[in-house]
């Protein structure tokens, strides 16, 4: 039983670490990327839709994002869905398509956006640390049980150790890669 705790856990915090880069890559670096407007929540006749499911997004130049809806009567839902997001950018519609001009970050908009960044890799942390919390529960309960042996349960333990450290130095890799990513000029 203890080896299926230490498997779901280590998958819980692969998937939180997971959750992390795809929260990081909406971070504007003031490189045009698609990935800051994807999700996107769109009213779409009344029902809240991926920006990603209504329309093409292309990068054509280093600073600027075009997003060509399939259906011309949403461009309105799209503007105003880019207006109330935290983006930060100002759509330009042009008869058919969104376009969206990423300026270039000053310093203090860089350091806002690291502080950004290590919230979400504080709140990852947290996470890992919650499940590793609850595994050790488990082992416990399970050692008391009588389930598992006291030096089984000391070595499950040291193993739910190091699956959580490396989980922690892949969140604080991942957050590093964007911190920098972020203050390259």
């Amino acid at each position: 039983m203890s080896s299926e705790t230490l498997a779901g856990t280590e998958h819980k915090m692969v998937r939180a670490v997971e959750v992390l880069e795809r929260d990081l890559q909406g971070v504007r670096t003031g490189r045009a990327s698609t990935s800051i407007v994807e999700r996107l929540l769109v009213d779409y006749y009344g029902t809240p839709t991926a920006l990603v499911q209504l329309a093409g997004i292309s990068v054509p130049e280093s600073h600027q994002i075009v997003i060509q809806p399939w259906d011309r009567s949403v461009l309105g839902a799209i503007e105003k869905a880019i207006l109330k997001s935290d983006i930060g950018l100002v759509p330009n519609v042009d008869g058919s398509v969104v376009r969206l001009n990423i300026p270039p970050l000053t310093e203090e908009r860089r350091r806002d956006l690291v502080k950004q960044v290590h919230k979400r890799m504080e709140e990852a942390r947290v996470e890992i640390r919650n499940l590793r919390r609850e595994a050790a529960d488990q082992l416990k309960k399970e050692e008391h049980d009588g389930t598992i042996g006291s030096d089984e349960g000391r070595r499950e333990h040291e193993q739910l150790q190091r699956i959580t450290d490396k989980h922690i130095a892949d969140v604080d890799h991942v957050g590093a890669a964007k911190e920098q990513e972020i203050l390259e000029v």
